[in-house]
């Protein structure tokens, strides 16, 4: 049997592989030009919660506020955007890059469970969103330029969106594999105390892991509200689970201190083709969400770093 380690290094491209090959075998055309295009617009979302959820898992932690920051993140671009233009897209970013950095020290400085405080801060973000839309759907409109183009503009068949993400991806893995300190986050999440004895300030790097879980769940926004030409205090609660199912199903490991950009875009394309893919050979979407809870309990069973855990409760 493969060692849970192999497992998470080769697994996840192959798993990536085979449910293409079916879905091609299933539906020929579905990697035509147009069809790509759809599979990476929806898959990008997914990334960058991925991506800000890895930095959070990395430390042995995890953000359950991702994708509810991301729904308040469109209502606080669709607000904003009106009066200040293509600036509406920082102010963005760096509300839902403070949002999580408050996540951060509650955690960190109270010493509570990451888990308690991001559920607690899920439900309170939902409420803001809900409070600040009024409860209702935002439109965008297409007037806005800097929004309208990224997913209006595409080369090679794939929006400009994308080929953002994509050089935002490069940049995280260069910097994580190639930067001396690129591996504070891993160092934490394989074991913080001797991280701290060996000067790392553990405090502050998993605070700056919510921050950037906050700062990736704006990013995301901004892309959704350009998707969707609207916003909705709702619009990303859905994702959740998906983003979760991503980190995990690309090979991270729950218990912190193993994964990469290289391995949240693997999971978000095994999860969106899942999705994107089993429309298209006739699965019924009402399923999906099984299918993403499924996947999450099997890739956890099957990666979980058992000897980093004393108990298991």
């Amino acid at each position: 049997m493969l060692s849970p380690a192999a497992l998470r290094t080769a697994g996840p491209p192959l798993l990536l592989v085979l449910l293409v090959a079916l879905v091609t075998v299933a539906e020929p055309h579905f990697f035509s030009g147009t069809a790509l295009s759809v599979v990476t617009a929806q898959a990008l979302p997914l990334f960058l919660l991925g991506l800000g959820q890895m930095f959070v898992i990395l430390t042995g932690g995890i953000d359950l506020s991702v994708a509810t920051v991301c729904s308040l993140g469109t209502v606080i671009l669709a607000q904003t955007i009106g009066a200040t233009g293509p600036l509406a897209i920082l102010i963005t970013v760096i509300a839902t890059a403070a949002i999580g950095a408050v996540t951060g020290f509650l955690t960190t400085l109270g010493q509570v469970p990451s888990f308690v405080v991001s559920l607690g801060a899920l439900g309170f973000w939902g409420a803001v969103a809900q409070a600040l839309s009024g409860s209702t759907t935002i439109y965008i409109d297409k007037h806005y330029d800097a929004i309208y183009w990224l997913s209006s503009w595409t080369f090679l068949d794939i929006p400009a969106a994308v080929w953002i993400g994509i050089v935002i991806g490069i940049v995280i893995w260069a910097f994580m594999s190639r930067h001396p300190r690129g591996n504070v986050f891993h160092l934490v999440g394989l074991g913080e105390r001797p991280a701290m004895l060996s000067g790392i300030p553990t405090r502050r790097i998993r605070v700056a892991a919510f921050a950037l879980s906050g700062l990736f769940s704006g990013l995301a926004a901004v892309v959704l509200s350009a998707q969707q030409q609207s916003a909705a205090p709702q619009l990303a609660d859905a994702l959740l689970l998906p983003a979760i199912a991503a980190v995990l199903v690309g090979g991270c490991a729950i218990t912190g201190g193993i994964g990469s950009a290289f391995k949240v875009a693997v999971g978000a394309l095994i999860v969106t083709i899942l999705r994107v893919g089993g429309a298209v050979t006739g699965i019924d979407p009402n399923y999906q969400q099984i299918v993403y809870g499924g996947v999450v309990i099997v890739i956890v069973v099957l990666t979980l770093d058992r000897s980093k855990l004393t108990i298991i409760k």
